[in-house]
């Protein structure tokens, strides 16, 4: 079982490696790749706590339609960590990056049981794949 990370990044690294190889010749999209193994990480380490229906709510997280551009702790109707509302952080490329990487200490306080992820690719696939889900609905 400890090895299922490193296979997962390899299998994620080959897609990407394949798809910028393929790419250069067939018009295949580097960033759609990026996005697809996003999904992948989403899946395996986000679905649990988070959904990406709108207006929804998982086990334990707010959904994240429409997460890139918020600013955080602002879906309507979760119980957030008043660390988190009023930390003014929004959700940038970057912020995302961090905050899945260490969200408690970014954020001290929260309430986030944080699922690590740590591996640099799998940070940009699944902040890529976070963008897909559309901009912060108006209030």
């Amino acid at each position: 079982m400890k090895y299922l990370p490193a296979f997962a990044f390899a299998v994620l690294t080959s897609l990407a490696s394949a798809t910028a190889a393929l790419a250069q010749g067939t018009g295949w999209d580097l960033t759609e790749a990026e996005r697809a193994a996003g999904k992948v990480v989403f899946q395996n380490h986000c679905a649990a706590c988070h959904t990406v229906k709108p207006g929804l709510f998982a086990a334990l997280g707010p959904s994240l339609k429409g997460i890139a551009g918020r600013t955080a702790g602002t879906a309507p109707g979760f119980p957030y960590s008043e660390a988190l509302k009023k930390s003014g952080i929004v959700w940038t490329d970057e912020n995302l990056r961090k905050w899945i990487a260490e969200g408690s200490k970014m954020v001290p306080g929260t309430l986030m049981p944080h699922v690590t992820i740590t591996d640099p690719v799998e940070l940009v696939y699944v902040v890529e794949y976070l963008r897909t889900l559309g901009a912060p609905a108006k209030p």
